[in-house]
């Protein structure tokens, strides 16, 4: 596996081009052909800013999902949708989103649609180019959705009915030649501090197990960022120590809207972890300099090693206008190199 020594990465979204956002919801007026096109030209753009700014690591920008987990319950079969949002007025938030109803076995007979996903970039992407990554929510992220019925009567039984459907992708990835894979569980990191902690790590070791050393397996400690606002108590102290035992190599972490706090946990992680520091903060448009991101990597460098960390934005840049994504990511890989170039 590639060497990720100060390298740059992303967690996985990237911004929707605007005729993207317009055709989504306009598509009734696309032919299947039109749609797929649609998909193809905002992949191309996703992969070309990405590749653009100098990225080591890329992925798809999620272009064929609207948001990081909405188009995953699309492939699910025994739930019926929900049919309208349940707060339609005020401040856009997480509470606009309601929960599919269940309805009989949850399975997903055709996957999730992230291996033809993977497949389009990996034909799109540059031959030799940045590594290609791919991320997947883990299932109890995906059970948050669905509303408990008297088969799957919590959300732990709606879990533990996701996590076949959620392994059997992850493995498909690998076995596709997916090497950076990415199990989102913002869910586990939002509640952490009133949930079993240790019983959450659990449902994430039995989900990656069949994938664990057969790929770059990494998860993300995140907060929250449906239009662009955080939904979980923003500290990673509730989650440790058990988090030390999650089954993976590398964990993403939101340090710059944070503006650095618990800066110091990366000490302990490193030590089990390679570490990917969020140093840009995807719900700001204020752009990050070279300066900045020089500044704030060598913030990181008095807590951990540089052959343990890599750099990145805090969260994925869906909720992020095009182009302060663009000017972002240059900047944070401007920073990288200087220090990479011995500045």
């Amino acid at each position: 596996m590639a060497s990720h020594k100060l390298g740059t990465t992303v967690i996985g979204s990237y911004s929707l081009p605007s005729w993207l956002e317009y055709s989504s919801r306009h598509l009734a007026e696309f032919g299947s052909a039109d749609r797929e096109e649609l998909i193809e030209d905002a992949v191309i753009v996703a992969v070309h800013d990405q590749v653009a700014a100098g990225l080591d690591v890329i992925t798809d920008g999620e272009q064929t999902r609207l948001d990081f987990n909405l188009s995953f319950y699309g492939f699910l079969r025994g739930i019926q949708l929900e049919a309208a949002s349940p707060r339609r007025f005020g401040p856009p938030a997480h509470d606009q989103r309601g929960r599919h109803q269940i309805t009989g076995n949850l399975t997903a007979p055709e996957g999730l649609g992230a291996v033809k996903d993977f497949h389009r970039l990996q034909r799109l992407a540059p031959k030799n180019g940045p590594i290609l990554k791919a991320s997947v929510p883990g299932p109890y992220t995906l059970a948050g959705r669905l509303a408990p019925n008297e088969q799957y009567p919590d959300r732990y039984a709606i879990t533990e009915g996701l996590i076949p459907i959620v392994r059997a992708e992850l493995v498909a990835l690998v076995e596709a030649g997916c090497r950076e894979l990415t199990v989102d569980e913002p869910s586990m990191s939002c509640y952490a501090q009133h949930e079993d902690k240790d019983r959450l790590v659990e449902i994430f070791n039995r989900t990656v197990k069949p994938v664990v050393g057969r790929c770059r397996l990494s998860t993300h400690l995140c907060f929250g960022n449906y239009k662009g606002h955080a939904v979980g108590l923003r500290r990673y102290a509730p989650m440790f120590p058990a988090f030390y035992k999650l089954e993976a190599d590398e964990i993403h972490l939101e340090m710059a809207n944070r503006e650095f706090s618990e800066i110091e946990c990366i000490t302990r992680l490193a030590e089990r972890f390679h570490v990917a520091v969020g140093i840009v903060d995807v719900k700001n448009y204020y752009v990050e300099t070279v300066d900045d991101i020089v500044f704030r990597i060598r913030k990181c460098l008095q807590h951990a090693p540089a052959e343990k960390l890599s750099f990145a934005p805090d969260c994925g840049l869906s909720q992020t206008a095009r182009w302060a994504a663009r000017a972002k990511l240059k900047n944070l890989v401007l920073g990288v190199k200087r220090l990479r170039e011995g500045d």
